[in-house]
């Protein structure tokens, strides 16, 4: 996948000091200028539907000099405080059956604690004792929209947008926590856990034409140290998205600022401090972390 394939045609994002950006191609600039203090805050921006493909649209008309960047900026996660964030499990027949088992008939949910984001360029830092630790890349929805027992034509009006998400395991944790029927919950949610970014691109910007399941076709890969790891596409999803969030919202309201991973491909291993591990995809972008141990 080439550098020119994975490169948003336009994009928002949250810089290192939490104010929201737009960028066009290869172009960065600031939403300060336009916004005002009102970009600072994504999740209300998002539920006032600024960051949708037609709020870009406006936006776009109003990038100036004024508005442009010197520099690519340092970049936080998209979204600061999302209230949820929800993964769907073994959404890829080949990763279900590299661990020996079969796809659910139903959309498998867990979920992980907010505090495990990590920003683009951040380190993921690696518990002592924990024994093996994975990387997961994957599609990640960020929700625009309330919705509750949504149907399955309403509920792609509830993405915003799609990022990148690394839904890093602890292994040995997990298999542990399964064999005693706990949740999943610890083994996802480390501090740093959850690397997310590097920006958002509008929904639509995903197809040529929206499909009514709701789900792209993409290629998506995870680079380890720059070999090739996991490489899939989106359309491999089992689980669809439009059906998914219907089926979802009959159990939880989803809401502005919550974050859906769907799921990651068969390749996941493991990773070794020292290493720089990279989640790439056609027309989102390219989210890179460092990996080392964390301090005690």
């Amino acid at each position: 996948m080439s550098n020119a394939a994975v490169s948003p045609a336009r994009a928002w994002f949250r810089g290192a000091d939490g104010a929201l950006g737009m960028r066009i191609h290869d172009a960065w600039h600031s939403l300060v200028p336009i916004l005002g203090d009102t970009a600072y805050d994504e999740t209300a921006r998002l539920a006032d539907r600024t960051l949708t493909a037609t709020g870009l649209e406006r936006l776009a008309q109003q990038l100036s000099s004024e508005t442009l960047l010197s520099e690519a900026p340092e970049l936080s996660v998209p979204v600061a405080h999302p209230g949820k964030i929800l993964c769907l499990g073994k959404n890829y027949r080949a990763h279900a059956e590299e661990f020996g088992a079969e796809p659910p008939t139903e959309p498998m949910f867990f979920n992980k604690l907010p505090e495990c984001l990590l920003a683009p360029g951040g380190t993921i830092e690696l518990p002592p004792g924990v024994g093996r630790v994975d990387h997961e890349g994957e599609l990640c929805l960020v929700i625009g929209a309330v919705g509750r027992d949504v149907t399955q034509s309403e509920a792609t009006h509830l993405v915003a947008g799609l990022t990148l998400i690394n839904d890093v395991t602890a292994r040995n944790l997990q298999s542990k926590d399964r064999e005693r029927r706990f949740p999943w919950l610890r083994c996802k949610s480390f501090d740093t856990f959850g690397p997310c970014g590097p920006c958002v691109i509008p929904f639509e910007d995903a197809f040529d034409d929206v499909r009514s399941d709701g789900t792209p076709d993409l290629a998506i890969e995870v680079l380890v140290n720059g070999e090739v790891r996991q490489s899939s596409r989106t359309s491999m999803l089992v689980h669809r998205i439009a059906p998914t969030l219907a089926f979802l919202s009959r159990h939880t309201t989803l809401r502005p600022g919550d974050l859906i991973a769907t799921g990651t491909p068969a390749g996941v291993s493991a990773l070794s401090p020292g290493d720089t591990v990279e989640v790439r995809c056609e027309r989102i972008g390219s989210l890179v972390n460092q990996v080392a141990s964390r301090a005690i």
